[in-house]
Formats: C-alpha cells, sequence, structure tokens
C-alpha cells in the first residue's frame, strides 16, 4: 500500500471513533450543537498548526472560489448529514451518505480533473458500499423516508465535492494551510447555529471530553493525515478507501459500547475489509494494466 493509502486510512480510523463519542457525551448535546463546535475547535488547531509550521506564509494568492466552494461544502456536510440522520435514522443516514460518496466522487474527479476510475476501483467501492449496508442495517427497524434519504445523499455530494475541490488546492497549497483555510470557514459559516443550540453540556467533564476529542482527533488530526494522503493518491481512491470509517465504528461499537455482533454485521464487516484489501494491492498482482486504479 502506498503512503497516501495509510495516510487516508489513518484518518477514516479516527473518523470511525465520531459515532462512539457521541454516544458517550451528554444527553443535552444535539448534533447541531456538536458539529458546529467539533469544526470550530477543529479549524482553531489546524489553523495553529498550519501557523506553527509557517504554512500560511508566502505563496501564490489563494483562489476565491474553490476555497470558499470546500469551506461552503464542509459546512454543509454536517447540516446535510445531521438533517438527514434526524429524519430517516442512523441507520440509513450514515449509510447513504457515507456510500453515495465515494461513487459521487468518482465522477466529480472525472468531470472537474479528468481521472479515471478504474475496475479495481468499481469492484472495491462495490464490495465496501456492500458491506456498509450490512453492518449498519444489521440491527434492524430500518425506517425510510424520502426527504431524509435526499438529504443524506446531498451530504454525501457535498463531502465528495469537499475532497474534489479540495485536491484542486492541494495542487497549489501545503495540505496544513488546505485545511487550516477550509475548516476555519467552515466553522465561521456555521458559527450562527451557536446561537439557538444548547450548549449547557459543553461544561461538564463528558461534555467538554467529547467536544475536544470530536474537534482535536475527528477534525485536526484525521483532516491533516487526509489531506497529505490525498495529494498523493487519486480522489477516487482516497474516498473508497475512507469506507475504513464504518468498520471502525463497528468495532468499537462492540468492543467500546458492548453492541451485539450479528452475522450481517460480521459479513459487512468482511466485505468492507475486502474491498479495502483489494485496492491496496499492488497493481501487478491484479492485472498488467498500471491504470486499473
Amino acid at each position: 500500500m502506498s503512503p497516501g493509502s495509510w495516510l487516508v486510512l489513518a484518518a477514516a480510523i479516527c473518523w470511525g471513533t465520531t459515532g462512539t463519542a457521541q454516544a458517550l457525551a451528554p444527553p443535552s448535546a444535539q448534533p447541531a450543537s456538536i458539529g458546529a463546535v467539533r469544526l470550530i475547535i477543529g479549524g482553531a488547531a489546524l489553523l495553529l498548526i498550519a501557523i506553527w509550521r509557517g504554512a500560511l506564509r508566502g505563496g501564490e494568492r489563494w483562489p476565491p472560489w474553490p476555497t470558499l466552494l470546500a469551506a461552503g461544502s464542509m459546512a454543509a456536510y454536517q447540516v446535510l448529514f445531521f438533517s438527514g440522520v434526524e429524519r430517516t435514522g442512523v441507520a440509513v443516514g450514515t449509510m447513504v451518505a457515507i456510500g453515495s460518496a465515494p461513487i459521487l466522487a468518482g465522477a466529480f474527479a472525472y468531470l472537474a480533473r479528468g481521472e479515471r476510475p478504474g475496475p479495481r476501483w468499481a469492484m472495491a467501492t462495490f464490495l465496501a458500499v456492500l458491506g456498509c449496508g450490512l453492518l449498519i442495517t444489521a440491527g434492524g427497524g430500518i425506517a425510510i423516508n424520502p426527504l431524509g434519504v435526499l438529504l443524506a445523499i446531498g451530504a454525501g455530494a457535498a463531502y465528495a465535492l469537499f475532497t474534489v475541490t479540495s485536491k484542486g488546492l492541494l495542487d497549489r497549497k501545503p495540505p496544513e494551510a488546505v485545511m487550516a483555510v477550509t475548516f476555519c470557514l467552515a466553522a465561521l459559516i456555521l458559527s450562527p447555529l451557536l446561537v439557538w443550540t444548547n450548549l449547557s453540556w459543553l461544561g461538564t467533564s463528558s461534555g467538554l471530553a467529547v467536544a475536544l476529542h470530536l474537534g482535536l482527533i475527528t477534525v485536526a488530526l484525521a483532516y491533516s493525515l487526509f489531506a497529505q494522503g490525498l495529494a498523493l493518491i487519486p480522489v477516487a481512491t482516497a474516498t473508497t478507501l475512507t469506507l475504513a470509517e464504518p468498520l471502525t465504528a463497528g468495532i468499537l461499537g462492540i468492543t467500546v459500547l458492548q453492541e451485539k455482533l450479528t452475522l450481517p454485521a460480521l459479513r459487512g464487516m468482511l466485505l468492507i475489509f475486502a474491498g479495502l484489501t483489494l485496492l491496496s494491492m499492488p497493481r501487478k498482482k491484479i492485472s498488467g494494466n498500471t491504470n486499473d486504479q
């Protein structure tokens, strides 16, 4: 596996802790406020990292529209994802958002950057998305809400758009600078939400611990790793590798939250692992064509 792929996988593992952290948050912590606080803490940490490393010094001028598009798509992802989950449930909302992102990112990357995902990417994505479906819906009790599904698809599209626009920015700017600027702008866009949400949960030790974990680990650390990896590998490959997130979340749910491991969930984990393994195998082991990814 290439260094870029390892970096993206490490980021996905960090993201996979999000659900467990939210489950440990105080009951008064609303999804909207968690998302906004997460971006504010994470954006501030990314900005400090960029300043410390000198990533914001000099260089060419920031392209305004791609920068605003990356920040706006990340802010939109937070709102669309939590709204979709609220209407159609965690299982369906998460599955649709996470499962649609790699497919949409592959299409966006082809249209915007001319990247052509090959058959290995298609097969790996199919296996991983199918595994996500088995893993996330294994508990049963699935409810379908058409508006919620549309919002979740919008979340997947927003994340895919963020990935593609970030890739373009990474061609011109250091990874630390790209993440710092886009997340600070995204946090600024979402900051009005804090006026209408209950923030009392931040005054508790568990609430503060959850907020710091979400901001520092699932944003600052995760997106620093993701940006460095994304600079080295194609957009479609990176978004498929992020499907390690639900695999990590499932393992933590079983080991930390004492959730029951069902046979469909086990099959889902194995399918995700198979897809990620296929994508990470050296090309020569699969085909003589070096452009199959």
